[in-house]
C-alpha cells in the first residue's frame, strides 16, 4: 500500500469511528470512558415495630410471614419482567378497591377479591412466591401519598434496583420515581422484622 493511500484509508477511519466519551478528573481528560446505569436501592435505617394490623395478618397466616428461597436479589431477565408486570396488572384488575379502615383497625389479607393497599401488595407477594420467585426479595412497604394517605406497595429487589408494585398504577417504577414518601419496610430475611426508611 502507498503512504497516500494509507492516509486516506486512516482519514477515511477516522470520520467512521464512534465518538469518544471525555471527562475531566483529579489528573486531566480521561478516554473512552463508559457510563453503566445506576441503580437505586432503598437503605434501611433502625428496626423498628411492624405494623399491627400485620403482625395479626401473621398470627392469622404464619405461612406467609416465613421466608422462602434463598435469593434476595432477582435477575430481571425477560421472563421475568414479563411475569413482574403480568401480576402487578392481573392484582389491579383482581381486586375491588375498598377503604377497609374501621373501629376495629385496618385488616390485612391475601387473596381477596375487595380490599385495600396492603391487601394488593399482600396478594402480589403471594402470586409472585407461587411463580417460584423468592421472598427474600419481595417486601411490603409502608409509604404516604402526596395527600398524605398511609398507603402500602410491593417492593421487589432486583439486578435493576429496588422496583414498585403499586395498586394505583400498571406502570413498575424504580422506587426514587414515585410520588412516595417512606416510612418502613420488612426485611428480607424475616418478614416479621420492619426497618424504618
Amino acid at each position: 500500500m502507498r503512504k497516500h493511500e494509507l492516509v486516506i484509508v486512516v482519514t477515511l477511519a477516522s470520520l467512521f469511528a464512534a465518538p469518544t466519551a471525555y471527562a475531566d478528573g483529579p489528573a486531566g481528560s480521561a478516554r473512552g470512558l463508559k457510563t453503566a446505569p445506576v441503580f437505586s436501592y432503598i437503605s434501611e435505617k433502625h428496626r423498628t415495630a411492624a405494623p399491627f394490623a400485620h403482625v395479626m395478618f401473621c398470627a392469622r397466616n404464619p405461612d406467609e410471614c416465613t421466608a422462602r428461597g434463598d435469593v434476595s436479589e432477582i435477575s430481571l431477565s425477560p421472563l421475568a419482567e414479563k411475569q413482574l408486570g403480568d401480576v402487578n396488572a392481573s392484582v389491579n384488575r383482581s381486586i375491588r378497591p375498598v377503604d377497609e379502615r374501621s373501629d376495629q383497625g385496618d385488616v390485612w389479607q391475601v387473596n381477596v377479591t375487595a380490599g385495600d393497599c396492603e391487601d394488593f401488595a399482600l396478594t402480589k407477594r403471594d402470586h409472585l412466591i407461587a411463580m417460584g420467585w423468592s421472598s427474600k426479595a419481595l417486601r411490603i412497604a409502608v409509604t404516604k401519598t402526596p395527600t398524605g394517605k398511609g398507603h402500602a406497595v410491593l417492593v421487589v429487589r432486583t439486578d435493576r434496583g429496588d422496583l414498585v408494585l403499586d395498586n394505583r398504577t400498571n406502570a413498575i417504577n424504580s422506587w426514587k420515581d414515585t410520588d412516595l414518601r417512606w416510612l418502613m419496610i420488612q426485611s428480607g430475611d424475616n418478614p416479621r422484622i420492619w426497618y424504618e426508611l
